[in-house]
């Protein structure tokens, strides 16, 4: 596997905003680090987790590339 691929798979990365109103949810269902960035929030964790915390943004109305 890639670096880029790996990398991609363990992390998401939005704008600050983009989870305002989610983070303490996200911090209650999944097991994940979330480091704010200047503007922006990566979100970090297993495969797994980042899958199902894409699934959960998603479903919340957060686009998630």
């Amino acid at each position: 596997m890639e670096a880029a691929s790996l990398r991609d798979s363990t992390q998401i990365r939005l704008p600050a905003t983009a989870i305002e109103g989610l983070r303490e949810e996200l911090d209650t269902r999944f097991t994940l680090t979330i480091r704010s960035e200047a503007d922006s929030v990566r979100i970090i964790g297993s495969p797994s987790e980042i899958k199902a915390a894409s699934r959960f943004l998603s479903r919340s109305g957060v686009t998630v590339a």
